[in-house]
């Protein structure tokens, strides 16, 4: 089996390194295609306008000067276009990329691309407790080889996607895994902090408030909160099939 791993938080990054350990508990062919630099919250996106610089920086790992979503194409449509990988992980992501998460990660956009080109892909994050400021690396290498073991001993469609967070606790606390549903924050945590340079002119930051939600249960945040591991099975298709038949009844056509 070969695997390709790529992240968000850049070539660098410390999760990086645990999922290429992961990756290695299941195959000896695992190659690297990341960002040169950090890529959170880059999302789904590509880099059109400007050349990709592509640069190897160590045995079957690569830095692409670029987004998630291009090191996924770089590594299966031209590194290993003669022999495309069986699996893709990307990951493991420094934070959870729970609820509306999704549609902002990089992270979940590897695994995304991986998706849309036929190729079973995992998107993992680790959970943070910032009041502790300890992250729990050695939680994902402990658990996660036979979490991703058990998905591929299943009838799994390349075309949906998985999305796994580990708790932030160390590996014997976890209380076990659980397959959940895209949860939803009950408040918004995104607010923008104003500052000012030494000539006083502003800028502006994202600020980010760290509260607890409320989610219902069965869903990826509800699991995290209880100790839990998430498995959230997600699919790039964003239809919302309920509002489709009842639109149907509104709209008709002339064919």
């Amino acid at each position: 089996m070969k695997i390709l791993i790529t992240n968000d938080d850049g070539i660098n990054a410390p999760g990086l390194k645990v999922l290429a350990d992961i990756a290695r508990t299941l195959t000896d062919d695992v190659w690297i295609v990341a960002p040169d630099t950090n890529q959170s919250g880059a999302s789904h996106s590509l880099t059109l306008h400007e050349p990709l610089r592509c640069m190897e920086v160590g045995e079957r790992a690569y830095a692409v000067k670029g987004t998630p979503t291009d090191c996924v194409i770089m590594g299966v449509r031209h590194i290993l276009l003669k022999s495309p990988p069986d699996l893709i992980l990307s990951g493991i992501n420094r934070g959870s990329n729970l609820a509306e998460d999704v549609t902002y990660s990089g992270t979940i956009a590897g695994a995304i691309e991986g998706s849309l080109l036929g190729i079973r892909s995992v998107a993992m994050s680790q959970s943070i407790d910032y009041d502790a400021g300890e992250i729990h690396w050695e939680t994902g290498l402990a658990h996660g080889p036979e979490i991703v073991r058990r998905l591929l001993e299943t009838d799994w469609n390349p075309a949906v996607l998985m999305n796994i967070n580990f708790p932030p606790i160390a590996p014997d606390d976890v209380k076990g895994v659980m397959v959940t549903v895209q949860g939803k924050r009950d408040q918004s945590l995104l607010h923008i902090d104003e500052r000012f340079d030494t000539w006083k002119q502003p800028y502006y930051w994202f600020n980010f408030e760290r509260r607890r939600s409320n989610p219902i249960e069965g869903s990826d945040l509800w699991a995290i909160y209880q100790g839990l591991i998430s498995v959230t099975p997600l699919t790039p298709n964003l239809t919302h099939l309920p509002a489709t038949e009842a639109l149907n009844g509104i709209f008709k056509s002339r064919a």
